[in-house]
């Protein structure tokens, strides 16, 4: 296989998960008897870019398709995220109605709503059918369609180019990501700006983050290979801000190379360099990661059979596609949890992929009274932990798996 920026040849393994179904790919009752796709989940890491990837590929329409399970509007804490960005980024750059705004994985509207509520024109572009027509039944104009340089040809052909392109998340998702990334500058006017936030490789490796490895992430980033993906493209990184979502993400700012009212910030150069000092460039330091998350894996499985063996009661929280990753690669199936709650309705009623754990409303977690609940999206554990607080009055509590095993 070749790096699918720089195509050298890829040999470095970085993390092997073995086989795992496509963890947005929940089950009806009727579908949990019959045969699962399943996919390696591997990653190698190149030794000249240093982009880490997935080593197969599986289909983009077979996973954004019309049952893409994944909506972003369940969460209040990413409701959240994205109204502070819409403010902040809505007076940095003076957006009014005549501005336009692109988002690219615009899911079901989560965010751009904040701008048609501003009155700033808009676009979302979502590839999955059912987010899509959420959006659109809330007011936010959206093409259900994939982005990429073809796409970006026809929409500039008709002037929509934009002041602002937002790629929330996306980024990762985009199995070629020079072709995307040509496409973001096709569509950018010569002063407009690109904001890209993605999870921080370098939190990835520090806090045994293994579990936002899955088939639908094809790439995880650092900001030195972003860089280079953005210069082959003929566009630069000049600032980024360093968030808490998803566990530690990056905020990156792009622009036209050639744009020189827009000059690198410091900012820029010192996360390169704190990369560089971490063990970013130095392809033997990703080789040391598999051990780490095979502790990871080992103590959670100790743990939960030593509590079922007390006779504890264990459920998990939150359908996540991690929690797919964490549950499958861990052999942790319905004989450790019997069930799984999650706030999403678009999940209740189905059943995991793999693992084939059920998937019931947070409205049974009173009913059944667990000892423990197991919290898989980690990065919301605050919010799941407030919203479930009647947990402790029968004396249950929370547990952590990453980055390492905790009992709340």
């Amino acid at each position: 296989m070749q790096c699918r920026h720089c195509n050298s040849i890829l040999k470095d393994v970085f993390l092997d998960l073995g086989t795992a179904p496509p963890t947005n790919a929940y089950l009806n009752i009727d579908e949990i008897s019959l045969p699962e796709k399943i996919y390696p989940l591997k990653l190698y890491v190149c030794n000249k870019c240093f982009l880490v990837q997935t080593n197969v590929e599986v289909s983009s329409k077979e996973i954004f398709n019309n049952d893409y399970a994944y909506y972003s509007s369940v969460s209040s804490t990413w409701l959240e995220h994205a109204f502070k960005y819409t403010k902040l980024i809505i007076e940095k750059m003076n957006l009014g109605k005549e501005s336009f705004v692109l988002e690219i994985g615009s899911n079901d509207g989560y965010l751009l709503r904040n701008f048609v509520n501003s009155e700033i024109p808009c676009l979302g572009i979502e590839p999955a059918g059912g987010t899509a027509e959420v959006a659109k039944a809330a007011g936010v104009p959206v093409i259900n369609e994939f982005f990429d340089m073809s796409l970006a040809i026809k929409l500039a052909k008709t002037g929509k180019h934009a002041d602002l392109i937002i790629g929330n998340n996306v980024y990762a998702h985009v199995p070629n990501i020079n072709d995307f990334t040509l496409g973001l500058k096709t569509l950018l006017k010569p002063e407009g700006i690109i904001t890209l936030e993605f999870p921080h490789l370098l939190n990835l490796i520090k806090f045994n983050q293994f579990d936002t490895v899955y088939h639908e992430h094809y790439s995880y980033f650092s900001i030195n290979t972003v860089q280079r993906i953005f210069q082959k493209a003929g566009l630069k990184i000049f600032d980024v801000e360093k968030l808490t979502t998803h566990g530690g993400s990056l905020r990156a700012y792009g622009c036209h190379s050639e744009d020189n009212t827009k000059q690198t910030s410091s900012s820029v150069i010192n996360l390169i360099e704190e990369e560089e000092a971490f063990g970013l460039k130095d392809i033997n330091f990703y080789l040391k990661f598999q051990a780490k998350i095979d502790k990871v894996i080992k103590d959670l499985v100790l743990f939960l059979e030593e509590q079922k063996n007390n006779g504890k009661k264990i459920i998990a929280y939150g359908a996540a596609a991690k929690g797919n990753t964490l549950l499958n690669y861990g052999k942790i199936n319905g004989k450790f949890i019997s069930f799984v709650c999650d706030a999403a309705p678009s999940k209740q009623g189905k059943y995991m992929p793999g693992n084939h754990i059920p998937i019931l409303p947070p409205s049974e977690i009173s009913k059944y009274k667990p000892d423990l609940v197991l919290i898989l999206p980690w990065n919301l554990q605050k919010e799941i932990i407030k919203q479930n607080s009647h947990v402790k009055d029968w004396g249950g509590k929370f547990v952590i798996a990453i980055p390492k095993l905790s009992v709340i």
